[in-house]
């Protein structure tokens, strides 16, 4: 059981409040004022005992000039380790940020035609690329990293590999494409995470429409170990960031595919960038009207326990990436840290034994 600090001691206001596992133990902190007032009883008897001597200076003149405050550093230090070890026994915990387990991320980037907007210097497919590319940079080495191209259509440009170079070649072949089509992107992207599990565009809805159809009695049962759902973002291995500067205008229902990423556990990132009120574009010698559609993105990023961030400019976006990067590849957990007190407090009480036998040819 977690509980929190014990109401006997006061913790500042502002800072954050430790946790233990077994708070009882904490009780044993009662003890070390009485060490210290056993401490102050045995030098004030020490003192008791010099002055029986007939001549102080005869008992200076022997011992010498006397250890001063160097005599009560060891003693000290004892009691700082004998502190440590006593929290260290109500295990403690602490939120620490530590090295997630994610293996797998899917890059689904946007190649409609509207991405060759210069609202995002020098365009926004440019400034997504390059952005990508620092992202792919930071991550460290043995996290796969799949790319999924998407607009009209979807498909994967490169499959999920630790081989950065060739991520990087796979986003310098994009090419600008019509349409947009946002759900298509989250389905290819699980087809990539999931490589047997057979996901199709086509099972989009199929799951949902056969669950409320009945079936004849001379057909045989569904199969036990077919695909059971878990909880959204329950699915620590592999997540898939999705960069788009529009809405979807073709291919399956977004919020669909999305439901279907959640029923999966896979949290999809949602990243916008581009205008939000909308622009029109030119591109081949036709016109466009472009808008970011930031509620369906905000919707999918919440629907898989994800979240969305917004890019307006180049360096926005990079620092989207980075954060991105940082959010995957390290996650904060509850940890005891009960190992850390007893290091500090066997520390502590080595340099109270080695300064006392160095100063005093004894250990206290």
């Amino acid at each position: 059981m977690n509980l929190t600090w014990p109401a006997f001691l006061q913790w500042p206001a502002g800072v954050p409040q430790p946790s233990f596992l077994w708070p009882q133990f904490l009780w044993l902190l009662l003890a070390l004022p009485l060490l210290v007032l056993l401490y102050l009883w045995v030098q004030r008897r020490r003192k008791k005992l010099a002055v029986r001597y007939a001549s102080l200076s005869i008992v200076k003149e022997a011992l010498g000039r006397g250890p001063g405050w160097r005599r009560h550093v060891p003693p000290l230090l004892l009691l700082a380790a004998l502190a440590c070890e006593l929290l260290a026994s109500a295990r403690p915990v602490a939120v620490v940020a530590l090295p997630s387990n994610q293996q797998t991320i899917i890059l689904a980037m946007d190649v409609s035609g509207s991405m060759r907007a210069t609202d995002v210097e020098p365009n926004r497919l440019v400034a997504a690329q390059n952005a990508a590319k620092t992202f792919l940079a930071e991550l460290p080495r043995d996290v796969k990293v799949g790319i999924v191209a998407f607009a009209g259509s979807a498909q994967v440009a490169q499959q999920p590999t630790l081989n950065r170079e060739d991520l990087v070649n796979a986003i310098d072949r994009f090419q600008l494409q019509r349409a947009t089509a946002t759900g298509n992107a989250i389905v290819i992207s699980l087809a990539a995470i999931f490589p047997k599990a057979g996901i199709e565009l086509q099972q989009i809805g199929l799951e949902r429409m056969r669950g409320n159809m009945g079936r004849s009695l001379d057909q045989a049962p569904p199969k036990q170990n077919e695909f059971v759902p878990v909880p959204p973002g329950s699915y620590t291995s592999a997540a898939i960031i999705m960069l788009t500067d529009g809405q979807r205008t073709t291919g399956v229902d977004p919020l669909e595919a999305a439901m279907m990423a959640a029923d999966r556990g896979v949290k999809v990132y949602t990243v916008g960038i581009g205008t939000v009120d909308g622009e029109t574009i030119g591109f081949e010698g036709w016109s466009m009207r472009v808008r970011l559609d930031e509620d369906t993105l905000k919707q999918i990023a919440r629907e898989t326990a994800a979240e969305y961030y917004y890019a307006g400019t180049a360096q926005d976006l990079k620092k989207v990436y980075q954060s991105l990067s940082n959010r995957l590849t390290l996650e904060k957990k509850e940890t005891e840290v009960s190992a850390l007190f007893a290091l500090a407090g066997a520390l502590l009480a080595l340099v109270a034994g080695g300064l006392s036998l160095l100063w005093f040819g004894r250990v206290l």
